[in-house]
């Protein structure tokens, strides 16, 4: 790939050409924006009823967002809360450990921001740190990532078990894409301080990410707890599959099956059947 400078304010050609469709994507333009709108509106009346069924019979929502940098977890949070009463729907983004959370069992600080009865509680990053990002950027070590992949479906059985309606998200994007995010978050002044050190470091580690991707899919994707790809180069119709993804999945008063629609097959796929659509690219 050639050289990048996200200090060039031009963004160079072969970004711009190769962004949307990058990594396989299979559409060439993004979604009409009339059509995300209406769409979305729909979706989100949806995330009304179910809420109410929620507070009504006192179940638990909680949805972890994973993927690579700039891959839009926060945009898409943000819509799936949007019109909800934030008194029962909370975003969980938790900061780098204190000391004393070091000192923990690696899943307490998380498992203390689970959803109470009624409650919508959606991480935006979540101990799924220790797979991908923290042994890549060297912030643990080989043995506390190998431990994790083994505690993980351990921990995650039991919120299933609890009766928790459990989603694990990962929004994948294509290099270029992330290339292009990256810029136009250099060179927007309130988009920079979205643009963190170590998103500039991940730059140079696109493959580290990848290999530890799947080896996190590989111990961690469980017929009880499986993970969701959603391919993400096309923010609109990510946000649309992730929303959709919990709806169809329970159930609730008034539910509307047209108003959810189909979801796209061609964007939402199992760990499985993304990587051997990736391998035979």
């Amino acid at each position: 790939m050639p050289e990048f400078d996200l200090n060039d304010p031009d963004l160079p050609k072969w970004v711009k050409t190769n962004a949307l469709e990058s990594g396989g994507y299979p559409y060439g333009d993004t979604m009409d924006g009339d059509l995300y709108r209406d769409r979305l509106r729909a979706l989100q009346i949806e995330l009304v009823k179910l809420q109410s069924h929620l507070l009504a019979t006192g179940g638990r929502v909680l949805a972890l967002f994973e993927g690579r940098d700039a891959a839009g977890k926060g945009g898409t949070i943000k819509r799936f809360l949007e019109n909800l009463n934030p008194r029962n729907a909370r975003t969980v983004a938790l900061p780098k450990p204190s000391d004393r959370e070091a000192g923990q069992w690696y899943f307490q600080r998380y498992a203390a921001n689970m959803p109470a009865g009624g409650e919508i509680a959606l991480y935006d990053r979540s101990w799924y740190n220790r797979a991908v990002v923290e042994p890549v950027m060297g912030f643990c070590t080989e043995a506390q990532t190998a431990a994790f992949l083994r505690e993980a479906p351990q921990f995650e059985r039991m919120i299933k078990d609890d009766g928790i309606h459990f989603f694990k998200f990962w929004l994948e994007i294509g290099r270029e894409m992330q290339l292009k995010r990256f810029h136009d978050r250099r060179h927007d002044p309130v988009k920079v301080w979205k643009l963190s050190p170590v998103d500039l470091k991940a730059l140079d580690m696109w493959d580290a990410y990848t290999e530890h991707r799947d080896a996190m899919f590989t111990a961690t994707d469980t017929p009880d707890t499986p993970w969701t790809v959603i391919r993400a180069n096309d923010k609109k119709r990510a946000r649309l599959a992730a929303i959709q993804s919990v709806l169809w999945a329970i159930g609730y008063k008034d539910k509307d099956f047209g108003a959810i629609g189909e979801i796209d097959t061609s964007i939402v796929m199992s760990p499985e059947a993304y990587l051997a659509e990736r391998a035979h690219s």
